[in-house]
């Protein structure tokens, strides 16, 4: 099953378990969805949300509606937007990405909260268990932040000769901190060495690269980061113009020309130029 399938699938499930508890109710029910991506990019994830409704029987403007919530480039707009939902009174929401989960679960101890996350639900705190996630809160994770430690161990296996590696991060992001400590002490084991890179908007970008190539760095580390994730055009070609190889945590990275992603299975890269 391919993953778009199965996030729609389980993403469907998880929505429709509260929306049962309120199906005999004349009222229509009304989903809060709250993504920590721009509207734009979060397009197949909507997508995927509304086939996985359709799976268990909710048809979007028939028994169900969805007021959603999308960022521009920050996420400081996600409380704001949590608290809106919550004075709407929807029937519960649907939080895309850490720093959505994490502006949900802050704006009510009561509302059922689905999330779907790549940050280790246990970590930091969205759930007190997986067996029993408790509260009023359940969802996915997909197993991102903690795959830095394989994703830098695999970029070693593709350029051994590499002893600097730059590490991009979203100081604005919840994830970004644990991800640095994973990455740093991975590098460690590894033998070479991590410089950390910060870019919390778009016009970081051109600063970013052009210190990588100061620094005369042998590749480029992508924390896995939903700003990141929708600003990928914009950062594989800054590393093809800038020959630099760099590893992503989506294939959709390496589907418009970057380097590498891990993948369940056998790894899969595609490799573009590399500096001299």
């Amino acid at each position: 099953m391919k993953r778009r399938d199965f996030i729609a699938l389980l993403c469907g499930a998880a929505a429709a378990w509260p929306l049962a508890a309120v199906a005999q109710q004349p009222a229509t029910p009304v989903i809060g969805y709250l993504s920590s991506l721009g509207q734009a990019v979060s397009a197949r994830w909507d997508a995927a949300f509304r086939r996985g409704l359709s799976d268990m029987g909710y048809f979007e403007g028939q028994n169900v509606s969805v007021e959603y919530r999308w960022i521009t480039d920050r996420y400081d707009a996600l409380p704001a937007m949590a608290a809106d939902l919550v004075q709407r009174q929807v029937t519960l929401i649907f939080a895309l990405g850490p720093p959505a989960v994490l502006a949900a679960k802050a704006a009510s101890p009561t509302i059922p909260i689905v999330f779907v996350s790549g940050a280790d639900p246990l970590k930091f705190g969205f759930v007190a268990s997986f067996n029993k996630p408790g509260g009023n809160i359940t969802g996915i994770w997909m197993v991102l932040t903690a795959l830095a430690e394989k994703r830098l161990q695999l970029m070693h296996e593709l350029l051994p000769e590499a002893e600097l590696i730059g590490l991009l991060v979203n100081p604005a992001s919840p994830v970004a901190e644990p991800q640095i400590r994973e990455a740093q002490a991975a590098a460690h084991v590894l033998g070479v060495r991590l410089t950390v890179l910060s870019a919390a908007s778009e016009n970081d970008f051109d600063q970013v690269f052009a210190s990588l190539v100061q620094q005369r760095a042998d590749a480029l580390f992508m924390s896995a980061d939903p700003f990141f994730a929708s600003k990928r055009e914009h950062l594989v070609a800054l590393a093809a113009q800038h020959a630099i190889p760099t590893s992503y945590e989506f294939r959709e990275f390496v589907e418009v020309g970057g380097l590498m992603r891990l993948r369940n299975g056998p790894q899969r890269w595609r490799v573009q130029g590399r500096r001299a």
